[in-house]
């Protein structure tokens, strides 16, 4: 059994573990990077990146189907499935290449591979010849995607995020399950690009919206275009020929039994646990099998080991991965002396069409007593002009302090939007003085100034018309 001796062992080399090593080495020497799998992010492989570009090709053909509208007409919409996939691929390694070329960096007597496993809370094994005595730890070892049970047997018609971006050809027909931010970005992009989709969710959930109007508005906006069929039961799903046979129950009991090609599971990601053997790890764990950990230090209860990234089962976007892996490696160099890191505001955005975004408190993180403010993109001015009219966005504020509290939106080009509101809720910005900032006309941000003033007048709620009026533009 070979003995590896080192101050910091990361394991995995994700967005997370990547950071974090680089984070440690600031503060130890002997700093050793342990990856179980492929090297290459989630985003780069399967997550943010190859998304964006099958989204990218369907927003390019949706532009032709739209184009109509405008009195601009071209020839026949004509969608090369294999043309289309094999773009996405060739982008989709070359982002896989700047990570695998910042992975060669690091010197190879510092990277190990093969699946780690707790022995004690400072011994690893490794594979089955490798044995590394750590002084600190950080767990950063990712998520996979949700299978649901009754669709497993499914065998190769069933598809999950993970294996969309290696197909070599579009399909005629896919039942995506699941109505989250995964679901709809690649339903809709599916749809767009000629394929027969029909997207079904459990409940009323759309992309993890909090706010009812925000989420029944989200519901009207893509089930306008989309198949999308909420508060739906799959009965049962069984193979049929070279087809899957679906047969779901809608609310009011009716069923249907429909032919698709592929299944896509889309039910969400689950974190990495399974072989780590953290009960030996001697941690407090919760119910699901994650150590209980400070969100700002990201320490392990008073112990030396750190946790980041998607194994955590908080934040599971990329930026909160890359803040969580610096504040763990950082911590884990310098330890015992930790200290809190920088936290950022929540931000979470699905590129849909309209996109949806949350930022800040929403839901059930607002404070009793909250007032909020909204305005719909309906008729507003810009957003008509462009047609991409639909969506509401709604913001939230403090009464007394008139602070910015976050707001949930649907809406265009929602995820410049979402900047904005973040910036504004991180900096402690009062409603009073976002309404002082800059506003251009025409843009989608006066839809913006329109929100913050109906919520400036529900915190203050003796607003008068003329003061209501005082910069109202024609056509805002």
């Amino acid at each position: 059994m070979k003995i590896l001796n080192v101050d910091v062992a990361v394991i995995g080399a994700g967005s997370a573990g990547m950071t974090a090593y680089h984070a440690a080495k600031i503060h130890s020497k002997r700093v050793l990077l342990i990856e179980g799998g492929a090297y290459g992010t989630t985003c780069a492989r399967v997550g943010c990146m190859p998304s964006k570009l099958l989204i990218a090709a369907a927003e390019a053909a949706h532009a032709i189907t739209d184009a109509p509208t405008f009195g601009v007409h071209g020839g026949t919409l004509r969608v090369d499935g294999r043309a289309v996939m094999a773009r996405l691929r060739a982008e989709r390694d070359r982002f896989i290449g700047f990570v695998l070329d910042g992975v060669e960096k690091i010197p190879a007597a510092e990277r190990l591979s093969g699946s780690a496993r707790f022995i004690t809370a400072h011994r690893l094994q490794v594979g089955l010849d490798t044995e590394v005595v750590a002084e600190r730890i950080v767990i950063a070892t990712g998520s996979s995607p949700q299978v649901p049970a009754a669709l497993t047997h499914l065998g190769a018609r069933l598809m999950t995020s993970d294996d969309v971006f290696d197909w070599q050809d579009l399909p005629d027909s896919v039942a995506v399950i699941g109505s989250g931010a995964i679901g709809l970005e690649l339903g809709q992009a599916l749809h767009r690009l000629g394929v027969r989709v029909a997207l079904f969710g459990r409940n009323d959930n759309l992309a993890q919206l909090a706010d009812p109007a925000v989420r029944a508005c989200a519901a009207c906006c893509l089930g306008a275009e989309l198949d999308l069929r909420l508060c739906t039961e799959i009965v049962s799903a069984q193979a049929d020929g070279d087809a899957v046979l679906l047969r779901t129950r809608s609310a009011d009991g009716s069923e249907r039994n429909e032919h698709y090609r592929l299944v896509l599971a889309a039910t969400g990601r689950s974190p990495n646990l399974n072989g780590l053997a953290l009960e030996n790890s001697g941690l407090a764990l919760d119910a699901r099998g994650i150590p209980h950990f400070d969100a700002h230090t990201m320490q392990c209860g008073s112990s030396a080991i750190f946790i980041a990234g998607d194994i955590n089962g908080a934040r599971a976007v990329l930026h909160e991965a890359v803040d969580q892996g610096r504040i763990a490696g950082d911590n884990a160099g310098r330890y015992p002396q930790v200290l809190p890191g920088l936290r950022r505001v929540a931000l979470t955005i699905a590129f849909t069409e309209p996109q949806i975004a949350s930022i800040g408190c929403t839901g059930d993180q607002l404070p009793v007593g909250y007032k909020a403010g909204e305005v719909s993109f309906r008729d507003q001015g810009r957003s008509r002009v462009m047609h991409r009219n639909c969506g509401l966005l709604r913001l939230y504020g403090e009464p007394g302090t008139q602070r910015f509290l976050g707001a949930e939106m649907i809406g265009p080009r929602a995820e410049h939007l979402a900047h904005l509101l973040a910036w504004a809720c991180q900096s402690g910005m009062t409603v009073g003085q976002m309404l002082e900032m800059p506003f251009y006309h025409p843009t989608i941000e006066e839809g913006l100034r329109t929100a913050l003033r109906d919520l400036q007048e529900n915190l203050t709620e003796h607003v008068s018309e003329e003061a209501h009026c005082a910069d109202c533009t024609p056509g805002m």
